[in-house]
């Protein structure tokens, strides 16, 4: 069964995202800072994307075995390497370490592209990039990192930034889109996703169809219903619904928004309709996670 990294890492984080209070954005990353001396990981799988972020400034010799092979090399400062999830993979390093581990859950790296970004993702990211040096993307690694030495509301707001800045800046220059090589008409791609997420969100306030969404990407109800739903992996309004639920969290953080004003600005028919949906969605009324969520 799949484990976490520190689980098997030698020794324990001198920082670690897990259960820090008021940063939501741990639900969309794990970060952790290790420090170790020389020493080895045995080889394992993991259901999460691993991204290693080198900070020690001398290079090392480090030995990566990633299924089956063999990769003998050195490690420079700003140096990355990302495991991507479900590869079995040891390490052995010959020299101090000093990186930032960060941890990806694949669906939310994917639902965070598709709704930040407009992005859709080829299934099996990260599996060309063994390793790259990114001193941009090791800098905004290091203010996560900075962020989570005070566990006050300041840090949090600063870790909540950053972590959607270090996502977009691996997604928009590492990320893999699916290919639009197929005529427009035949498929469902990044160009009629984008279409439709831009309708979604400049009339969030109003009762959205089928119909509606079909008509932006030029498609007939029926073939725009079916390759939604085989490209996303849900109906249309369901995904619309979702959207709605997504935006509807966000604003409960801000306790100076009613329900009322949510309930409007969310497109839903009034407040009973959000929190009926709200709690089939969540499991939650919104009063409930306010509370539950408001420092």
């Amino acid at each position: 069964m799949p484990r976490l990294y520190n689980e098997i890492y030698p020794s324990a984080p001198l920082l670690n995202s897990e259960g820090t209070s008021h940063i939501s954005a741990a639900a969309l990353m794990s970060v952790r800072y290790f420090q170790a001396e020389p020493d080895s990981m045995p080889e394992d799988v993991f259901d999460e994307h691993h991204i290693l972020l080198n900070l020690q400034p001398i290079p090392h010799r480090v030995q990566n075995m990633r299924n089956g092979v063999l990769r003998d090399f050195t490690f420079h400062l700003h140096d990355i390497i990302v495991t991507p999830a479900g590869t079995r993979s040891g390490w052995r390093w010959f020299a101090k370490s000093n990186v930032i581990v960060i941890t990806l859950d694949p669906k939310k790296v994917e639902k965070f592209a598709q709704s930040e970004l407009g992005m859709l993702l080829e299934p099996n990211q990260f599996e060309d990039l063994p390793q790259f040096s990114d001193p941009d993307l090791c800098a905004a690694g290091v203010i996560l990192r900075d962020a989570l030495e005070n566990d006050d509301m300041s840090s949090a707001v600063m870790f909540e930034a950053m972590s959607r800045v270090f996502l977009v800046k691996l997604l928009q220059k590492y990320g893999r889109r699916r290919p639009e090589d197929v005529a427009l008409s035949a498929r469902f791609t990044s160009a009629h996703y984008n279409k439709v997420l831009a309708y979604i969100r400049a009339r969030l306030d109003q009762t959205i169809t089928v119909d509606d969404l079909a008509a932006e990407t030029a498609m007939s109800k029926s073939h725009f219903n079916r390759v939604f739903k085989e490209t996303l992996g849900t109906t249309p309004m369901q995904y619309v619904m979702a959207y709605r639920i997504e935006q509807a969290t966000r604003m409960l953080s801000e306790p100076n928004r009613s329900f009322a004003e949510i309930s409007a600005t969310c497109g839903f028919a009034d407040q009973a309709h959000f929190s009926r949906s709200f709690k089939k969605v969540t499991g939650q009324t919104p009063k409930e996670f306010r509370a539950g969520n408001t420092p």
